[in-house]
């Protein structure tokens, strides 16, 4: 079923600047403030349509020439893990899961900086401090919840992996994920995927957002691993074998029909 977008809400578009994951082109984003009563279903409505969540607004890319950012999703229903990702579950069965409000600690922190230090240094969010890092967490106006991944070892129980997930009415949304880059041998972003499909079953929901897959990006390839997977592309979600990808790369930006107020504006750094 197509959803369209509500009549009442204004939608900006950021600055351009040179886009993280497509070397040589322009990235903006389209996006809109999230906040009130209404703010799951929006959440839920924009979801629909390949937007995310950034702490209290929704984007999606809006690039002038470029439409290679695809919003993707796992069909958990008939998700089946290949050899590579079992191996991974093996690797990690021993990682305990908890659930929690979204409220940021100093441990999670600490396995943020020493996240991003080691996998993203120059990257749009380099500089965030503690701060910074508690608003990514505590700021949402929608059902969010904090799921940690504990080892017991020798020193006690110690915090490996971190994902920041939305609850949506069809499925649990991917909002931001780290983890110990110490433990490449594990696969742990793989991991954390594949146990947010076993929590989107144990919650009956049918789907996992993952964000943008972005064809051609190493950065978002890895996403394609996880089968099936649909993507938005042309409005509507495709099984990612199924859909036509000839066009994508030249498309134009999305316009904004109705409650439109344009203008260039900075948003905050997202992933």
């Amino acid at each position: 079923m197509r959803h369209s977008l509500p009549q009442s809400h204004q939608f900006y578009v950021t600055a351009p600047q040179p886009c993280p994951y497509l070397a040589g082109k322009i990235e903006r984003k389209l996006f809109t403030a999230l906040q009130g009563d209404g703010a799951a279903r929006l959440n839920d409505v924009l979801s629909h349509q390949g937007f995310r969540r950034s702490q209290n607004v929704l984007y999606r890319p809006s690039c002038a020439g470029c439409s290679s950012c695809l919003s993707a999703r796992i069909v958990v229903g008939d998700f089946v893990p290949n050899r590579s990702q079992r191996r991974t579950l093996t690797r990690n069965a021993r990682l305990e899961r908890t659930s929690s409000s979204p409220w940021a600690t100093e441990a999670q922190f600490a396995l943020f900086r020493r996240y991003l230090d080691a996998r993203h240094a120059t990257g749009g969010m380099a500089d965030m401090d503690s701060h910074e890092f508690s608003a990514m967490i505590e700021e949402t106006p929608v059902r969010s919840r904090v799921v940690e991944y504990h080892e017991r070892g020798p020193r006690g129980r110690e915090l490996v992996a971190v994902c920041l997930t939305d609850v949506l009415s069809d499925g649990v949304s991917m909002v931001y994920s780290f983890f110990d880059p110490d433990r490449a041998g594990d696969s742990l972003g793989a991991f954390i995927i594949l146990d947010h499909i076993a929590i989107a079953r144990e919650a009956g929901l049918p789907y996992v957002y993952l964000g943008y897959w972005v064809p051609g990006s190493p950065k978002m390839d890895y996403k394609r691993r996880y089968r099936p997977l649909q993507i938005f592309v042309d409005g509507r979600w495709t099984e990612l074998g199924e859909a036509d990808l000839s066009r994508i790369g030249r498309g134009g930006g999305e316009r904004v029909a109705i409650g439109e107020q344009v203008s260039a504006i900075e948003l905050p750094a997202t992933k």
